[in-house]
């Protein structure tokens, strides 16, 4: 059984590195924070699979829930309007939230 770094429900933040290149996680969403939705299967790591230096090292992936107030703010949908995304873990950063942050 392989042990993952988050769990559902921890809080996150992506991180805000602006690598050049392949990567596979969204502008608009580094530096944001959000929730482990859920932690889905280990994969092949693709942004060292575009290059061909992989060898097979896999990384663990997560599903992340985002408030869409969070990263757009002048969004005039629901308060509980949510974006989902699958991000690797290497993309994430541990945050600690206050309980009125977490609901």
């Amino acid at each position: 059984m392989t042990t993952t770094r988050f769990k559902q429900g921890d809080a996150v933040r992506i991180s805000a590195r602006y690598a050049p290149g392949h990567v596979r996680t969204p502008f608009y969403v580094r530096g944001k924070q959000g929730l482990i939705e859920r932690v889905l299967p280990r994969f092949i790591n693709p942004e060292l699979e575009a290059y061909g230096v992989n060898e097979g090292t896999e990384t663990q992936l997560y599903r992340v829930r985002l408030s869409q107030n969070s990263l757009w703010p002048d969004y005039e949908g629901r308060s509980s309007d949510v974006v989902e995304l699958e991000i690797f873990e290497h993309w994430l950063e541990p945050i600690q939230l206050v309980a009125n942050e977490k609901e």
